[in-house]
């Protein structure tokens, strides 16, 4: 059961820490930008109202009332219109997309003088350009490494420790079910040498202890021969005999995992056996694991975002229909909420506050990589559309040098504004949706 005021603290966490990744998002643009002199108006945390600012210098600082987003405001984001020659009449001057493209660059003008013209946006060169706009997510790809560094090295992860949790009473086949009886099957050579549940294992046939894996591998290469099994029992270093048996054993791949033929049955070796089992916790580890931890969240986040439009289908599916909610779909702010909430309050057996803070750390983690790779995604109003207006801008600026032809000048995303409306008005979309689905088919972390 979810008590009230740990539930509260977890929405509070969450909620704190999103703030905390979308504000340092903005920061990753703004000091870019004012390092390379462009004129920033507004800083704003959430969309909507103003609900607090101050302005310091020519800057407007300030927080708004619906805390879904942010943004800075940059003069100039639009390259100005060039006027046409006295007389000349632009045939396309009544078009939709053109009108529409006209009026934003039009309100752009009109919000600076010419003696802003050098501080704009699209007056900085394609490679400013480039780092302004990659600088938001630069910084939640940042932090989303940061925090699994405190999760890895300083929570820890969880692990098999060399502590032994359990001791066979006897030797069973290893494709046995869990209930089977040991009547008439051999005593387990753990139990036979004194083994108890507590001990820490320390050395095995002369090999030191430190993880699970090196259990395994001793063990295993023992073969049936007797060996000295060190214990620190109670702070104490005991050494005992044992004779293990060879059993044939399930062949575990990488991640310890048993292995199965492509028939299902299980794939064995004739490996020494103990009949030992290690006991689960959070283990800290190096940093060093954090680099392939960080590309795995980035490639399931980047196949997530591609297999969006259908996994949004599943999700309407759940929402209006009799499926099952997918555990690894998307999420809303509300479900985010819920959850922690959930991981807050929940009172299991062996989910103590380690784990719990464990839990969260990872939750913002994959938040803010969430915020990287959606922000990459080479579309306006998005931060990887402008990354890849900057990016056709230097391609043409580059292939006019190659031919010898003058600068074409930047490249005008104002005539994107039509489809910009259309992805945002999809993304408002998306956002009700998981919001109605959070609510009425919520994911739960805990059945």
């Amino acid at each position: 059961m979810m008590t009230l005021a740990a539930a509260g603290l977890g929405i509070l966490i969450i909620g704190v820490g999103l703030a905390l990744s979308i504000a340092l998002h903005e920061i990753g643009h703004l000091v870019p930008a004012k390092l390379f002199g462009v004129k920033v108006t507004q800083y704003m945390i959430g969309f909507g109202p103003t609900v607090l600012s101050r302005r310091r210098g020519e800057t407007e600082y300030g927080i708004k009332a619906v805390p879904l987003g942010g943004y800075i405001r940059m003069i100039g984001m639009y390259p100005p219109h060039k006027g046409d020659p006295e007389g000349t009449v632009r045939e396309d001057s009544t078009g939709f997309l053109q009108q529409m493209a006209q009026e934003a660059k039009e309100h752009e003008a009109s919000q600076y003088d010419s003696g802003d013209a050098h501080r704009t946006f699209v007056a900085l060169s394609v490679p400013k350009k480039l780092v302004v706009m990659l600088g938001g997510p630069t910084m939640n790809l940042l932090i989303s490494i940061l925090l699994m560094v405190v999760m890895v090295s300083g929570v820890g992860m969880p692990a098999v420790t060399p502590t032994v949790g359990s001791v066979s009473e006897c030797v069973l086949p290893a494709d046995a079910p869990a209930d089977a009886s040991c009547e008439g099957q051999p005593e387990a050579p753990a139990l036979a040498a004194g083994i108890l549940p507590g001990d820490v294992l320390r050395e095995i046939d002369g090999h030191s202890i430190k993880t699970w894996d090196d259990v395994t591998s001793a063990v295993r290469a023992a073969g049936d021969r007797s060996i000295e099994v060190v214990v620190d029992r109670d702070g104490q270093l005991l050494t005992l005999e044992a004779e293990p048996i060879v059993d044939a054993r399930p062949v575990l791949d990488e991640d310890g995992a048993a292995v199965f033929a492509e028939d299902g049955t299980l794939v064995t070796e004739e490996v020494g056996f103990l009949g030992v089992a290690g006991t689960p916790d959070l283990v800290r580890q190096s940093p060093a694991q954090v680099p392939e931890m960080a590309w795995d969240a980035f490639t399931r986040t980047g196949s997530m975002v591609l297999s969006l439009p259908v996994r949004l289908v599943e999700v309407a599916q759940a929402a209006f229909g009799p499926q099952e909610r997918d555990p690894n779909g998307p999420l809303g702010v509300v479900g985010v909420t819920r959850l922690a909430g959930e991981i807050a309050s929940a009172d299991q057996p062996g989910f103590e506050l380690r784990e719990k803070t464990g839990t969260m750390i990872s939750v913002l983690a994959s938040l803010n990589m969430a915020l990287f790779v959606f922000n990459l995604v080479p579309l306006l109003p998005l931060d990887g559309g402008h990354v890849g207006g900057a990016l056709l801008e230097g391609a043409r600026r580059a292939l006019a040098r190659l031919r010898g032809k003058p600068d074409p000048g930047p490249v005008d995303i104002s005539r994107m504004l039509p489809v910009t409306n259309v992805v945002a008005l999809a993304f408002l979309a998306m956002t009700l949706l998981l919001l109605y689905a959070d609510i009425v088919a919520p994911i739960r972390l805990f059945p």
